[in-house]
């Protein structure tokens, strides 16, 4: 009987082992061809469906650093500079099926539980200190969301303004801006060096501050802004103010594919993928959930991530060695790793990890005009230092 049974058995299909890491994830990823495609008819769908993280080929430092962000975001954002028509944008917007859930206030006023434990019952409104009381949840877990920021975008659209809503029906009320929907959530601005200033300066208040207010006549409001910055931009079309550079915690320069094999099968999975998207993203779906439940977990794990004095010495000698003066560097840096390790399935960082993703947070943060400006000025302090050297001799 087992030899009838075997005998029927024409290529038995063998899923393959979980991987045991979200690298080897994407890396196994990254080098598994495209499969047939079945052909199918139109869905007609209406909706927008991003192209799949996992069927992005190459491009490996790009999808870790973006991972890494989203399991840590205290790394600072994503910054992706590089010529048109190298992923940048499709990267980004395929990071849709892998945010991770985060708690979120149940209450207009933006209560939440952490406000009561650090300061006290006063730190919320009445409403949440009667729940609060009673045992009630002030938050609830959702999924994190991508809120992207349009180039022809004002002011008012970004930090809000008066309800117009309101203003009908003979009412004055403010409404949020899009720095407010980022709360706890991707902010991505594409192009940003083409933002305008005052756009520029409104989100670099945000994000220093993790707040900010609004004020139009007498009515004042103040909203949280706890985002994860992500952006992308052309060289060609003009530089990126430094305020706003030294906000993005990792800074990847993204060259198209260099391997001949890459660039056409990324050819291929772009055709598939116009032809019917639907049908690719179910190709990708199993890689998909893995990965988002990875992430999920590695950022469940962070807190328990620590960093061995010998390692945090080695980072920090690897910054003064490189000149570099804003302590973002280290934040960076450090946070990165640990992301880099929990991501690994370990909750210790070793040397390997600060290797791996120390470029990542170090490059394009040291400026030749403040190196100049440092080198005259202590010319300028050794001048003044002798000339009062030699006054107060011949006194």
């Amino acid at each position: 009987m087992d030899e009838e049974l075997s005998e029927g058995l024409v290529n038995p299909v063998q899923e393959p082992a979980p991987p045991r890491s979200l690298k080897e994830l994407i890396d196994r990823v990254t080098g598994r061809g495209l499969p047939a495609v079945i052909e199918a008819g139109d869905a007609g769908l209406a909706e927008v469906l991003p192209f799949p993280f996992m069927a992005l080929v190459g491009q490996l430092e790009m999808k870790v650093a973006l991972m890494l962000t989203l399991i840590n975001p205290a790394v600072g954002g994503v910054l992706l500079i590089g010529p048109r028509g190298t992923g940048k944008t499709t990267a980004v917007r395929s990071l849709v099926d892998l945010l991770p859930e985060v708690p979120r206030s149940l209450c207009h006023y933006g209560c939440m539980p952490e406000d009561i434990e650090l300061d006290g019952m006063d730190a919320v409104c009445p409403d949440c200190a009667q729940k609060y009381a009673r045992g009630e949840a002030l938050a609830r877990m959702d999924r994190t969301r991508m809120v992207e920021l349009p180039l022809n975008a004002t002011l008012t659209d970004l930090v809000g303004g008066i309800d117009e809503r309101a203003v009908l029906h003979d009412r004055m009320r403010l409404r949020r801006g899009i720095l407010a929907h980022a709360d706890q959530n991707v902010l991505y601005i594409d192009e940003v060096n083409l933002l305008g200033d005052e756009l520029v300066d409104a989100i670099l208040d945000a994000a220093a501050q993790g707040i900010y207010t609004v004020r139009r006549g007498m009515l004042a409001a103040t909203y949280r802004a706890r985002f994860v910055l992500f952006g992308s931009m052309n060289p060609e079309e003009g530089r990126l103010r430094p305020q706003i550079m030294d906000r993005f915690g990792l800074r990847l320069i993204v060259r198209g594919l260099q391997n001949p094999d890459d660039r056409y099968e990324a050819y291929q999975r772009s055709i598939a993928y116009r032809r019917n998207p639907r049908l690719l993203i179910s190709q990708y779906a199993r890689e998909t959930q893995i990965a988002r439940e990875d992430i999920q977990n590695a950022r469940d794990n962070l807190p328990f991530t620590t960093i061995p004095p010998q390692v945090s010495r080695l980072g920090l000698d690897l910054i003064q060695k490189l000149g570099i003066d804003s302590l973002r560097a280290e934040i960076s840096l450090f946070e990165a790793a640990r992301a880099y390790a929990v991501a690994d399935g370990r909750l210790e960082v070793n040397p390997n990890d600060l290797r791996q993703v120390a470029p990542l947070a170090l490059r394009l943060r040291r400026s030749q005009f403040m190196q100049d400006f440092f080198a005259e000025r202590q010319l300028e302090e050794e001048e003044i230092s002798n000339t009062i050297e030699a006054v107060y001799q011949r006194g």
